[in-house]
């Protein structure tokens, strides 16, 4: 790759052997122009011409930039000590209302970590632990402050259906019974919060006064309703404002899953999902994405059962999949999803398919595939330059580019 200034361009332009756009088929001899943080043009080298004064970076591959679609990265910390460790908190067994952008550090050593390796924008926030362990948010991997980094916050609410979530004593969420039952209750008061609020202010507007312009006056008289946090959020997930994202991974929790999602006709995402290949027809029917396990995650207790070809199954289905780095309990706290996206593509699915897990179809479920995902016009100007097929170990990244910065340049 050309050598960098210390301070990127705002005209950058990549030429690559291969283009994958992943928003149609790949471009040999390809170029991206970028231009103040948004793609500018892409196509071939025949007919896109690199302006004058663009700074020219050269690599065999090019890519989105790649989507960690849930993990805890800059929520937990590369030290693995107790101040950098806010992923779950083990107070209470359900606390919709914690936001991840107020525990997310930007500028801890990991986010740089996973960043050289292509990866510009997590899905993080609250760990998996807790029967509602919080909410999630989508930064890019770069910028000091997390307003900075932020694309979208409260993307999910992040849920547990598994023994992974199960405490004894007072906070006790028991069986899975009591859990299924726990969370049940809370989506009954949240529905019932929500239909209060609406309904109080649906009367307020009705009964305000106006005066002789015809302009509405707020009704000083009437009390609202006292807020509540957690049925607040709750209640966004009973609108269908924000998906629940459930961590399951035996079929029984699964089916659990597949159960509330019916009841209460809520979106939800299935975090994990290791046997999810036992209810492929029930999940495809009900088109619910899955952002499955990591591929190179130890086989064992709750993962016992897991398989490096549920991707392959689930994409043969026609569901949409995602691949995370998911939480470890070690240092140094996270999977890379380059690497564990490349398991797939040597189980089932194509090139093509695997890197869809890791760029437009995470940018899809997660929403902001507006923005991210693939290399288009008007897109955020994220892109991963490789020296060689992406999913070779053998291969490293060259170049990294955020918002049309270049933000890493030594080969990992």
């Amino acid at each position: 790759m050309t050598a960098l200034a210390a301070s990127a361009s705002a005209q950058v332009a990549i030429r690559a052997d291969v283009v994958h756009t992943m928003a149609g088929e790949p471009i040999r001899d390809g170029v991206v122009l970028m231009r103040d943080g948004k793609i500018e043009a892409v196509g071939p080298a025949t007919q896109v011409k690199i302006p004058e004064g663009y700074t020219l970076l050269r690599a065999a591959i090019a890519t989105p930039g790649l989507i960690d679609a849930r993990g805890t990265v800059g929520v937990s910390g590369l030290l693995n000590q107790k101040q950098d460790q806010d992923q779950l908190d083990r107070s209470s067994p359900i606390q919709p209302e914690l936001r991840a952008i107020d525990a997310y550090n930007p500028n801890d050593p990991l986010v740089q970590w996973v960043r050289s390796f292509g990866i510009t924008a997590v899905h993080t926030g609250h760990a998996p632990g807790e029967l509602i362990s919080g909410q999630t948010m989508v930064v890019k991997t770069s910028g000091r402050t997390v307003e900075a980094a932020l694309v979208k916050d409260g993307v999910t609410v992040a849920a547990t259906l598994s023994p992974w979530a199960q405490k004894s004593g007072d906070r006790s969420t028991g069986t899975r019974g009591k859990m299924v039952a726990m969370l049940r209750e809370q989506l009954i008061k949240a529905r019932e919060y929500r239909e209060k609020r609406e309904s109080k202010a649906a009367s307020a507007l009705k009964d305000s006064p106006t005066d002789t312009s015809g302009d509405s006056k707020p009704e000083t008289t009437k009390e609202e309703p006292a807020r509540d946090l957690r049925l607040e959020m709750l209640g966004r997930v009973i609108a269908g404002e924000v998906p629940l994202l459930v961590s399951a991974n035996r079929a029984q929790d699964i089916q659990n899953v597949l159960r509330l999602a019916d009841e209460f006709g809520i979106r939800v995402i299935l975090d994990s999902g290791a046997e999810a290949y036992q209810l492929i027809d029930e999940i495809a029917a009900r088109k619910i994405p899955v952002i499955i396990h990591p591929s190179m995650a130890r086989a064992y207790g709750e993962l016992e059962n897991m398989s490096v070809e549920t991707p392959a199954k689930l994409v043969a289905a026609g569901v949409r999949v995602a691949m995370q780095s998911g939480y470890e309990s070690y240092v140094p706290k996270t999977r890379v999803v380059l690497f564990e996206a490349g398991i797939t593509a040597a189980h089932g699915l194509s090139f093509e398919q695997a890197l869809a897990l890791v760029t437009r179809d995470a940018a899809m479920i997660l929403g902001v595939q507006s923005r991210l995902g693939t290399l288009e016009p008007g897109k955020d100007a994220d892109v991963a330059l490789f020296d060689g097929d992406p999913f070779e170990f053998t291969s490293k990244c060259v170049g990294v580019i955020i918002n049309g910065e270049v933000v890493s340049s030594t080969p990992r």
